[in-house]
């Protein structure tokens, strides 16, 4: 069986995983929308990095790891996605609760995001190995989900806070 996975061309498994994360892709926007009809917490907006801080957990393996200089780069660019996804999440106060605003422009803006990410890994898939590749895209959706979070909590614990002095 091992033996099997190991002979799969790279391509394959480019292929594969940019396939899981459009699922993945497509899985968010559907939880986003279902969640949009529910009050917000800071434990629901301050869970998904938590969780998915695990993950940095494949650095331990030298296969994974990446140059200083792709790190850097990598973190610029998710912060500079994260910051579409800030702009396009506000939070309102509905009855006592706060909900996250709808925004249809969101939906593009994680669509686009999921287009570039395809591209990008598709392009960048001839110049890293397989693990570099994964590192860097793991970087990147944790660079792009860790600020946009952040900003999310600031934003709901004001809210919060005009709540309770009301």
């Amino acid at each position: 069986m091992l033996d099997f996975i190991k002979e799969l061309p790279t391509q394959f498994w480019v292929i594969a995983s940019t396939v899981f994360v459009v699922f993945m892709g497509v899985s968010a926007m559907l939880m986003r929308a279902k969640s949009a009809k529910k009050p917000a917490s800071a434990k629901k907006i301050m869970i998904p990095p938590v969780a998915m801080s695990t993950g940095a957990l494949m650095y331990i393996f030298p296969y994974f790891r990446l140059s200083w200089e792709h790190l850097a780069i990598t973190v610029i660019i998710g912060v500079l996605c994260s910051l579409i996804l800030i702009k396009t999440s506000k939070f309102e106060i509905v009855a006592q609760d706060i909900y996250l605003k709808p925004s249809k422009a969101f939906i593009f803006v994680l669509v686009g995001l999921l287009i570039f990410r395809t591209v990008a890994k598709i392009y960048l898939g001839g110049t890293f190995h397989l693990g570099e590749l994964g590192g860097i895209f793991f970087l990147l959706a944790f660079s792009m989900l860790l600020p946009w979070r952040l900003a999310m909590l600031v934003q709901f614990k004001k809210l919060e806070k005009q709540l309770k002095e009301v």
